[in-house]
């Protein structure tokens, strides 16, 4: 059971285990440890991370990277931020990325990485994915736009640069070693 610690924003980035596997999030005014990923959780953020960084210059993607987007502190399981944001300084990235990616785990609560979403959303993201393995799907938010749900040989929305890729091709990459 994690255990969650209300505390303001900078207590929080003060503590020392905030940074350990897995890593914890400050949301809502709530310190809570992220859900351990699964086999096909991890492959998948592997493969993404691999697959969008060998598709475009323009931006990186970064696995479980904290984010500082006041007043909480999220560790999308993808980042993906436009390299001249990218700061030439080790540490957290302050701001919002272009692109968040989350995988749910069996045991996360989508309300709870919705609201993640929305708060990027609201704070500079430009695209978000909340991947369901289980189901197959996976749920885009752009800019103001509410969630479409996306599955199958659907194409899904990128950022600029990217070549396109279908649901069932995201969803495969949890079975490539």
């Amino acid at each position: 059971m994690r255990s969650t610690i209300a505390r303001p924003l900078a207590e929080f980035l003060m503590q020392q285990n905030i940074e350990a596997s897995p890593a914890w999030e400050f949301i809502n005014g709530t310190a809570r440890q992220k859900t351990m990923p699964t086999l096909y959780h991890s492959r998948l953020q592997r493969n993404l991370v691999n697959w969008i960084n060998q598709n475009t210059d323009l931006y990186e993607a970064i696995q479980e990277l904290r984010c500082i987007i006041s007043p909480i502190s999220p560790v999308p399981d993808l980042a993906v931020i436009a390299i001249d944001r990218l700061p030439q300084t080790d540490g957290p990235f302050e701001g919002a990325p272009d692109w968040v990616i989350e995988i749910r785990s069996p045991d996360q609560s989508i309300l709870d990485l919705q609201n993640k979403i929305l708060h990027c959303l609201t704070n500079g993201t430009q695209l978000a994915w909340l991947i369901d393995i289980q189901r197959e799907q996976i749920w885009v938010w752009q800019a103001d736009e509410l969630p479409i749900v996306y599955a199958g040989t659907d194409i899904l929305p990128g950022l600029a640069g990217l070549p396109n890729i279908n649901v069932a091709a995201v969803i495969a990459m949890t079975l490539q070693r």
